[in-house]
């Protein structure tokens, strides 16, 4: 990880010396990147972690429904010291000792083992253990969704990061062209000025432009170095000769139909949805606290009273068989403040549910107000850049014949520098508006904009390990605990139903049009 953590570092260096030698000798993709980061990006990747240690929560609920099993042994020492002691006996019974036993002191020593088998069944816990079932289930469930949310924020990263690294690029690309206009510019004054045709004020004046462009120029270089750094860091390797990006798929024109999609598809909503579901699991399962619960316990094993003759373990056994029902009768308000404790976070998920939904009201509405405002800047940047152009060759062609000083020279050089740096970059905020969009309608996908790429699976690892451990009866058993278990009641109808229509209806009112 050291080396690792020291070769991106030294990105910055490195890209700043490739920028100053020239281009790389092959090209890189959106797709590329996508693709790298896609399958190596630190934060997707323990996220991933994360999600298959969720997936043990399953196996771990499920285990509910399987016996346990336990050995046991034991061994025990005892020793007994007894001091010196004398006994007396009446031999003719006239009430007068004749004789007397004396018992010199000592000791004895005793030793004991014993060795059994236990287990333990659960026949019906009243749906404790099947509610748990549920609940891990949804929570792996909304696990899938919050990765999902972790891959398109990182998607999101990774597209901003490649754009920026274009445009900063591009604004260096112009920032190196008007330092050689300025260079020209000035070469040409000082010539007129040797011959008398205009004065030293305006040598002065192109000398002062060609400074704030030289310094300008160092500043670009500075920002794509610092963009390159940031490219190496989330996507894993300094980029290279980058290509324009391609058009991101499935961008929306109406606003009406993003949100839709949004309050639909949104990983934030859909994970709301079901910890709302693991939190009404989680109420039943509280109340199931309050019912009766059966278990089946045997045991067999050995004993010995003395570790010298193990052969007494074969021959001193027992077996045992319980079939137990436990009914609580007061918990000191235990359950009573499970239940409370549990519908109180059923609330607090359900809240969150609206809270996601209005999260995405916001997160749709801007990033769709955001792609409308950057589409008409960079209409009208083109159209600038358009006009500049021509009036910066008209306004030279005019100072050749004397009809424009100088000053009028550099200043229209400055407006054409001005509208492409505006241009290139209302085109970058343009292109990550779209993708931060998409995202906001969960339909920003690695696999999708890179289809060279393998889908990663988070169901994969859920199957493989979701029955660990199963034993025959495990269906049995599960359908037994449910008999009579409290049901799952919803909250209400928060994961299916449409948000607020008037909340809805004014942010619809106020979405750009195109």
């Amino acid at each position: 990880m050291l080396i690792r953590s020291r070769a991106l570092a030294s990105v910055a260096l490195v890209a700043l010396a490739a920028t100053a030698v020239g281009t790389p000798a092959f090209a890189e993709s959106l797709q590329d990147a996508i693709a790298l980061a896609y399958q190596t990006n630190p934060t997707v990747l323990a996220q991933r972690a994360n999600q298959r240690a969720l997936d043990e929560s399953v196996v771990q609920a499920r285990s509910g429904l399987r016996p346990t099993v336990s050995v046991s042994s034991s061994a025990g020492y005892s020793r007994s010291d007894y001091p010196d002691s004398t006994t007396l006996t009446d031999l003719d019974g006239d009430g007068i000792p004749e004789t007397s036993v004396t018992v010199p002191a000592g000791s004895t020593d005793n030793t004991s083992g014993s060795v059994g088998v236990s287990l333990s069944q659960n026949i019906w816990t009243a749906g404790r253990t099947a509610l748990g079932i549920n609940a891990a289930q949804a929570n792996v469930l909304a696990g899938r969704e919050n990765l999902r949310d972790i891959e398109q924020s990182v998607l999101v990263s990774v597209i901003q990061a490649y754009v920026v690294v274009i445009r900063d690029m591009e604004i260096l690309r112009i920032r190196q062209e008007n330092l050689g206009v300025l260079q020209r510019q000035l070469d040409e004054s000082s010539a007129r000025f040797e011959v008398g045709e205009i004065t030293r004020t305006d040598v002065a004046q192109s000398e002062a432009r060609l400074a704030q462009s030289e310094a300008d120029l160092a500043s670009a270089q500075a920002q794509l170095s610092s963009s390159r750094a940031s490219y190496a860091a989330i996507i894993g390797q300094a980029p290279t000769d980058l290509v324009a990006p391609p058009a991101l798929p499935g961008v929306p024109t109406d606003f009406d139909a993003a949100l839709d999609v949004a309050l639909a598809e949104n990983p934030g909503v859909r994970a709301a949805g079901y910890q709302l579901q693991a939190a009404e699991a989680g109420v039943a399962q509280a109340r199931a606290e309050y019912l009766p619960s059966a278990r089946l316990s045997a045991s067999y094993g050995g004993s010995t009273s003395s570790l010298s003759n193990l052969d007494e373990l074969a021959d001193r056994r027992s077996f045992s068989t319980t079939a137990s029902i436990s009914v609580p009768i007061f918990t000191g308000g235990l359950n009573r403040s499970r239940v409370a404790q549990a519908l109180e976070q059923a609330n607090a998920a359900q809240i969150g549910v609206e809270g996601q939904r209005r999260t995405v009201l916001q997160e749709t509405s801007s990033a769709f107000a955001q792609v409308a405002s950057s589409r008409s800047t960079v209409a009208a940047g083109e159209e600038a850049v358009r006009a500049a152009t021509v009036a910066a060759e008209g306004v030279r062609q005019e100072a050749q014949v004397g009809l424009r000083t100088t000053l009028d020279v550099l200043n229209q050089e400055l407006e054409l520098r001005s509208a492409q740096v505006t241009l290139a970059s209302a085109r970058a905020n343009e292109y990550v508006a779209q993708a931060q969009l998409l995202a906001a309608m969960g339909r920003l996908d690695g696999p999708t904009l890179a289809p060279s790429v393998e889908r990663y699976d988070p169901a994969a690892n859920y199957d493989r390990v979701q029955y660990r451990g199963a034993l025959p009866w495990d269906g049995i058993v599960e359908a037994i605990d449910r008999i009579a278990a409290p049901p799952i009641v919803p909250a209400n109808d928060a994961v299916d139903a449409p948000v607020d229509a008037q909340l809805k209806s004014e942010v619809i009112q106020t979405a750009p049009r195109n």
